[in-house]
């Protein structure tokens, strides 16, 4: 929400531009952002919002106009079911961003501190947005936290209005401590080397699995630890997420392409634990195939 408001309020202008499948919350202007199925239990849409396919260039050269206040994306739609934007896009959106006077507004709360091997998953397409929103593991599992981080000059709008965006429960003095460790940690070249040394071993492993099990298994939609198990129908993703239960794994189906089961181990593992992570998905796709009858 802050990010949004900060759009509008610092350029003037009103309409704001979102990926149709993704997601950006449960409230306020971030649920605008998002699908029907999530606002229509409560009324028509916040005026100015309009959704456009996701990694479609020419889809946002025709919505973005000299009106936009911001373009919001997540670095990887995780809810949409994780599909890689070809490398240039984000370079490409900052662009046409830059050329009508709107802010990019990137959402790292799921591929930031780590997940995709670099600090924040946008690096991984050379793109520096004008805003980033983090949350999430920023709390360590300890104090909820989240940020909206932005260019300087924008500092100026909250100068001008000090009581814009307030709340009772703002400042943190308990969470700051950890989310200052959480980003020293997530910053040392040693973690992000561990993250980069397992998304080999998965990428390596679905290669087998996907010859393994290719009656249901598509591939492994991934960046670093980004991953998203693709399967050939929207039947798989509730299924497997149960069956992976089963076995002792967490990957919940991707609610807007649910062929897609979200895979995202914790950063911290070792070789080991990857290992028993993949035996459990194996046999996860076995009974899953199974049990749909899948040929």
């Amino acid at each position: 929400d802050l990010a949004i408001k900060l759009a509008r309020g610092y350029t003037g202008k009103f309409k704001i531009i979102s990926a149709r499948g993704g997601y950006h919350g449960h409230t306020g202007f971030a649920l605008a952002t998002g699908d029907e199925q999530y606002r229509a239990p409560f009324g028509a849409n916040l005026p100015g919002f309009v959704q456009i396919p996701f990694n479609d260039i020419d889809a946002l050269g025709i919505a973005l106009d000299n009106k936009t206040a911001a373009v919001i994306f997540e670095t990887i739609p995780a809810t949409l079911g994780m599909p890689l934007p070809d490398p240039d896009y984000y370079k490409k959106v900052a662009e046409i961003c830059r050329r009508v006077g709107a802010l990019l507004i990137i959402d790292e709360v799921q591929t930031g501190l780590g997940r995709t091997g670099k600090l924040w998953g946008i690096q991984n397409y050379d793109t520096v947005p004008d805003i980033i929103v983090i949350g999430k593991g920023l709390s360590g599992g300890i104090y909820p936290m989240s940020a909206t981080c932005f260019r300087r000059q924008y500092m100026d709008f909250f100068r001008q209005n000090p009581f814009i965006h307030i709340s009772t429960f703002g400042g943190a003095e308990v969470g700051c401590p950890v989310a200052a460790a959480v980003l020293e940690e997530s910053s040392k070249p040693e973690f992000l080397r561990n993250v980069n040394n397992l998304a080999t071993i998965f990428a390596e492993a679905f290669t087998e699995l996907k010859k393994k099990h290719p009656r249901i298994l598509v591939g492994l939609r991934q960046l670093g630890l980004m991953m998203g198990i693709e399967m050939v129908n929207e039947n798989c993703g509730p299924l497997l997420t149960k069956s992976c239960y089963d076995h002792g794994i967490l990957a919940i189906y991707a609610n807007n392409d649910k062929r897609v089961c979200q895979l995202l181990p914790p950063l911290i593992i070792d070789r080991q634990v990857a290992g028993e992570i993949i035996f459990g998905v194996d046999a996860a796709l076995k009974d899953t195939a199974d049990f749909l009858g899948l040929k």
